[in-house]
């Protein structure tokens, strides 16, 4: 989206794109919190962190001379105050980038540095967090992403803020497609050229590139690269029969409410139809 609204004839650097002056951030920088609240959030639990991050956002929306697009890895929740985490005063909507959580283990495996098997268990974790640091204080605040599976009923089920649900899948195998209908739903121009560029300059090969030329903030330590493979249906490949049974078990319903999986346990192919398995595994 980045390079769809700056359309300035060259990819958006990776490492600038969460600047506010820029027009985009993420939820749980905690500078910037700190910043719109005028507080030192280390002096804070994240209880109080999660409690005030409503109010920050206002913060953050009012002084912005723009429309914020901001990314968040959060489930929606909300506080111990029962306000919702992103406020419906302050939001306009939210597109929903989901994957095939079989797709998820294998990449997310890599990403934490972890067995198969450790990631398909943090997947069905209800406690699952991000930025929880060891060493530290972390400059992400918590997010909490619960489960696979809630994560995604948790924003589909609301209705305070508009959904657009994009599927990876639909943008490897219908990108201008699936893309345009994201930029409709932020009220942004049907621009087929714009559209044509933005996904070029947002080419899996081209971050990447970038990537390897200058480095990336968001990769793990001790990770090879962040921009791994960028292939849908990789799991094919790696998960065993157990592994594939396992990640259906806990999250089959969510599955077959995107279409992953089918009300007779097929699993779809990288096309966007279905096979049925030589085993009842999916069943």
């Amino acid at each position: 989206m980045a390079n769809f609204h700056r359309d300035n004839g060259q990819p958006v650097d990776i490492n600038s794109i969460n600047a506010l002056e820029a027009g985009t951030t993420a939820v749980s920088d905690r500078n910037l919190f700190d910043g719109a609240l005028g507080v030192e959030s280390s002096d804070m639990t994240e209880e109080e962190i999660e409690c005030c991050q409503p109010e920050a956002s206002r913060h953050m929306a009012l002084r912005s001379s723009r429309t914020l697009y901001v990314k968040t890895h959060d489930a929606y929740l909300s506080t111990s105050a029962c306000e919702p985490m992103f406020p419906a005063d302050v939001t306009r909507g939210a597109i929903y980038v989901t994957r095939n959580p079989l797709d998820i283990a294998v990449s997310y495996a890599h990403h934490l540095g972890k067995t198969v098997e450790e990631a398909i268990e943090r997947l069905a974790l209800e406690t699952a967090t991000l930025s929880r640091s060891a060493d530290g204080l972390s400059t992400q605040l918590r997010q909490r992403l619960l489960s696979w599976s809630r994560h995604v009923s948790s924003w589909l089920d609301q209705s305070a803020i508009p959904v657009h649900v994009m599927r990876y899948e639909d943008m490897s195998r219908r990108p201008a497609e699936t893309f345009a209908g994201a930029v409709r739903f932020l009220g942004g121009a049907d621009d087929a050229d714009r559209i044509r560029r933005a996904l070029t300059f947002s080419s899996f090969d081209v971050l990447r590139l970038q990537e390897q030329t200058r480095g990336f903030k968001e990769k793990p330590p001790g990770v090879a690269s962040f921009f791994r493979q960028g292939q849908a249906d990789a799991w094919r490949a790696v998960l065993t029969e157990e592994q594939v049974a396992r990640v259906i078990g806990d999250h089959g319903p969510v599955m077959r409410r995107l279409g992953y999986l089918s009300e007779h346990g097929a699993l779809e192919r990288n096309n966007g139809t279905h096979f049925e398995l030589e085993s009842p595994i999916a069943r």
